[in-house]
């Protein structure tokens, strides 16, 4: 097999076979997920199986690590990122324990992102022009890297509100990249997100509907802050004329999410940190969607993203202005059809 089938198949296994152990531990330990009037399961349900995939990522990394060997700079960004997704870990289980305050988790997150970045040098240097040549970030790399990883790891946290949504648009983007990373020939970005696909598949027979456990902020600012921090390892940024918009592509459901829950909270008058009943996943249960429903259809959605990602890896520019433009309308109607952008009652 292959460094990225070994990668895959060993995190899935470690996730699978773990994911039972932290269910026992989740009830012994008191990490329950209350029902509530925002959330939609009627019973306690175990909520830090984020452990199960951060176990699974970091088994296949090592493992592969050490079969295969890393070169230099790839084991200084691989250990960056162990490094740094280890402290996001800590932080989500914490909060999965004391539910901490939004501001404590923002700093919490600012300090993850900048021993990576600052620590270990993982940074977005240059991004291509879309009209030739490069756009060198110079003093900017730093807080523009940050906020990238910061804004993806809430992004996919604030998605997390259904049984396997999470899990599942996490493991498509993370297809989205590997198959990128592949056609460019990355392959540190290749393993990492072939291990982080397989962590999240092997926890998603745990996790959806009927769900028996929740991965929680452990979990779901794991997956976040991980693909944030992969794509920005060389497999994305370095793709050609349509660099800017490929890893907003493959991560786009939960950026679009996010940012409308944020324009939602805006125009309502409330903080954006403040949760909701806006969600996309919310307003398809509110016109009828069963949660398998709404997961699927937004297992869908967030494929066809990652389709339009590696599209406009193998097209040409004014092809892939008819891609931009096609997608940018179906959202626009989308977006009206459902009221996202409207607050939420």
């Amino acid at each position: 097999m292959t460094m990225y089938s070994w990668a895959f198949f060993a995190a899935l296994v470690v996730s699978l076979v773990l994911t039972p152990a932290v269910i026992l531990l989740a009830e012994k330990t008191g990490a329950m997920d209350a029902p509530n009037a925002r959330k939609v399961h009627t019973k306690p349900i175990p909520r830090i199986g984020g452990l199960a995939i951060y176990a699974g990522f970091m088994a296949a990394v090592i493992f592969v690590a050490v079969k295969f060997g890393l070169d230099g700079e790839s084991l200084k960004e691989t250990i960056g990122l162990i490094v740094s997704g280890s402290l996001i870990v800590a932080l989500g289980l914490l909060d999965d324990y004391k539910n901490l305050p939004a501001k404590i988790k923002l700093l919490g997150q600012i300090c993850a992102a900048a021993v990576l970045v600052v620590g270990f040098g993982v940074r977005i240097d240059f991004v291509t022009d879309p009209f030739g040549g490069y756009l060198y970030l110079e003093w900017f790399a730093i807080p523009a890297t940050m906020f990238w990883l910061v804004g993806l790891t809430n992004t996919v946290n604030l998605i997390d509100g259904l049984d396997g949504l999470a899990a599942g648009v996490a493991a498509i983007a993370s297809f989205t990249i590997l198959l990128i990373a592949l056609e460019q020939n990355f392959v540190l970005v290749a393993v990492l997100t072939a291990a982080l696909a397989g962590s999240a598949v092997g926890f998603l027979k745990y996790n959806f509907h009927p769900a028996e456990i929740f991965m929680g902020d452990t979990g779901s600012m794991f997956l976040g802050f991980m693909l944030a921090g992969i794509s920005v390892t060389g497999a994305v940024k370095s793709v050609a004329a349509i660099a800017l918009v490929v890893p907003i592509f493959a991560l786009g459901l939960p950026i679009l999410d996010t940012t409308f829950a944020i324009v939602r909270r805006v125009r309502g008058g409330v903080p954006i940190f403040k949760p909701d009943k806006g969600h996309l996943h919310h307003r398809l249960l509110s016109v009828g969607f069963t949660q398998r429903q709404a997961v699927l259809l937004m297992y869908v959605i967030s494929a066809l993203f990652g389709l339009s990602a590696i599209a406009l890896t193998e097209v040409s520019c004014q092809i892939a202005a008819v891609i931009l433009v096609l997608v940018v309308a179906a959202i626009i109607y989308g977006v009206r059809k459902l009221g996202i952008a409207r607050p939420a009652n």
